[in-house]
């Protein structure tokens, strides 16, 4: 019987938290522990929380020791989230669960979330990463948001333990989300976000402290992750393609040359590296591929 770890790090989400408890207590199959880390809230945060844990048996809150964070500095960039979720993973014995998510305290589940991914994992004992895919509100309705299959967004996602051990869990630094399926992978597991199981954003990603400065954010993870300069070039156009249309690609690039200049730190991994570089070159071939298929004039 699968047993699961939710950890929900919470900063000021009081517009969203009842919303996302009563998707996970509807769950048809709920977490076996869920800790949800109070990171120093400045809202209603902590007392919908206090009670919450009171109607839910396995529902606890934890208080985050604060933090020596400038006033509106980008709580992403220092990687808060991750701060708080491994201070959670420290206040319990993982050999109780089968099974270690993440969940963002803006996200409406679906009621068969955790099954649904739960048989994914059962059915195929290499998935070592897994999660849903975002549906966002544009003006038009709930719209899916696009990533590639390989990828799972952080705000959703569950490990194997047995995955979770051995990339040695994740790293408090801005681009954890990608770095630990990068890791994944390196260990010949597979990591995947499954198109038919859709859970609903009420914020959109990239969007804290601003469109433009999550993505300046992102280009910042381009380089702390060891893509190249063309790699970084060529995203950025694509970028552009979104909204705000034009700008988000130079905010990503800015991103991107920003961290160049500052030679902020990188993943120092020389496989890490190696391995970021092979599959790059592959996803590029797999596309020339597509657009110059084997014996075409």
């Amino acid at each position: 019987m699968s047993r699961l770890l939710l950890i929900t790090p919470a900063h000021n989400e009081a517009a969203h938290l009842d919303r996302t408890i009563d998707a996970v207590a509807a769950q048809t199959h709920p977490p076996a522990r869920w800790l949800i880390v109070d990171d120093c809230s400045t809202d209603e945060t902590p007392r919908i929380l206090d009670r919450r844990a009171a109607e839910l048996p396995f529902l606890e809150v934890r208080r985050a020791a604060s933090h020596d964070e400038k006033a509106g500095a980008d709580r992403l960039t220092v990687a808060a989230e991750a701060r708080a979720f491994n201070a959670a993973l420290a206040s319990t014995d993982l050999a109780e669960f089968t099974h270690i998510g993440k969940l963002d305290a803006d996200i409406e589940l679906p009621g068969d979330y955790f099954e649904c991914l739960l048989e994914r994992f059962a059915a195929n004992r290499r998935l070592g990463v897994a999660g849903g895919v975002l549906l966002e509100e544009n003006g038009r309705g709930w719209q899916r948001t696009r990533i590639p299959d390989y990828h799972v967004r952080g705000a959703l996602k569950l490990y194997s333990r047995a995955c979770f051990d051995e990339i040695g869990g994740i790293e408090e630094r801005l681009g954890w989300d990608t770095i630990d399926e990068t890791y994944a992978r390196m260990l010949d597991y597979e990591t995947r976000s499954f198109p038919d199981i859709r859970a609903k954003h009420h914020r959109p990603v990239g969007s804290a402290n601003g469109a433009l400065r999550g993505r300046a954010r992102h280009g910042q993870c381009a380089y702390i992750l060891r893509y190249g300069t063309l790699w970084a070039l060529a995203r950025s156009f694509k970028v552009a393609t979104e909204k705000p249309y034009g700008l988000a690609g130079v905010a990503f690039l800015y991103g991107y040359l920003r961290s160049v200049a500052r030679r902020d730190s990188k993943v120092e991994d020389r496989r890490f590296k190696r391995f970021v570089r092979r599959e790059l070159r592959g996803r590029v071939m797999r596309t020339s591929s597509v657009f110059h298929p084997s014996g075409a004039n």
